[in-house]
């Protein structure tokens, strides 16, 4: 008998079945190269219910942060809004603004040049030079300039050439970049609609801990009348700290969607991604910046 008569299938205990190491999958061995081909059919419809659970297993997987992850100098998670940080273009780090705001302070009051708090480097001090940082970075294949370049893109309504960065930042695993592309492929923006592409691409972004994504994720499954898997994308992405994916879980909870242990479960973990991300300097800088809306936005 030839090797390709052999096909990788889930494990289900038969004894005709040899189970591979790792434990998750079997090659199942046809009786003859004649028979083959009669069992491959089932074999194949068993191999893609395998590959879909496992899509299943990886998609509701709870995320240990958002895609945002941590401030590099505090080390405390970023907030899920993007707006309270700023992103260095001589890095690409994003710094969270309790840290950049006590960083600028004391370089204002000991009269000394404003620069990056991770790598050191002089702060840009007009836009040109922050696009600029950004280009070079970009010709690097770093994936959050990529994604950068892809909004001017985006902005100036070239949407094929933010397609083209964005789709070269999501081969580099930017999840924010997965989730532009789930825009684009939805609008028809520069591309032909996708249903497919457009879910392929939030699912990749809401594994990486897109909490927008995820929504979006749950919309779709609710449109569609499966409620618990609608519901699970809700309960993840409350536990990253999303507000509106709290108020919809409670919403539902009204509806007897939600169990009341997963509800207050929820409530919990919601709770505490917000705790987690605060601290006395963001708390500083958020009360400075509501007084003095200066940030520097290019």
């Amino acid at each position: 008998m030839s090797d390709d008569t052999m096909m990788c299938v889930s494990y289900s205990g038969d004894a005709n079945l040899k189970k591979s190491d790792g434990g998750d999958f079997v090659l199942v061995r046809s009786c003859s190269d004649e028979c083959h081909p009669d069992h491959q059919p089932q074999q194949e419809t068993v191999c893609k219910e395998t590959a879909a659970e496992l899509r299943d297993e990886m998609l509701f997987k709870q995320p240990e942060s958002s895609h945002e992850g941590d401030c590099p100098i505090c080390c405390l998670p970023h907030s899920i809004n993007s707006d309270e940080a700023t992103l260095m273009s001589c890095c690409g780090k994003s710094i969270c603004d309790g840290c950049d705001y006590a960083n600028m302070s004391r370089e204002t009051a000991s009269n000394l040049h404003h620069v990056c708090l991770f790598c050191r480097q002089p702060r840009p001090t007009t836009k040109e030079d922050y696009n600029l940082h950004f280009e070079k970075r970009a010709a690097a294949n770093d994936p959050v300039a990529l994604k950068r370049i892809g909004m001017k893109r985006c902005d100036t309504g070239d949407f094929k050439g933010a397609f083209e960065y964005w789709t070269k930042a999501a081969e580099l695993g930017n999840a924010s970049a997965h989730y532009n592309l789930s825009i684009l492929y939805q609008g028809g923006r520069g591309i032909e609609r996708d249903v497919e592409k457009e879910k392929y691409h939030l699912e990749e972004a809401a594994i990486a801990g897109h909490p927008q994504a995820r929504r979006n994720l749950s919309g779709y499954e609710w449109e569609n009348e499966r409620f618990e898997r609608a519901v699970k994308h809700l309960i993840i992405t409350a536990n990253l700290g999303h507000n509106v994916s709290m108020q919809l879980l409670k919403e539902s909870y009204k509806e007897g969607k939600v169990s009341k242990e997963d509800f207050a479960g929820a409530l919990r973990a919601h709770q505490a991604a917000l705790d987690a991300s605060k601290s006395p300097q963001r708390e500083a800088a958020e009360k400075h910046l509501a007084k003095n809306a200066h940030r520097i936005v290019y």
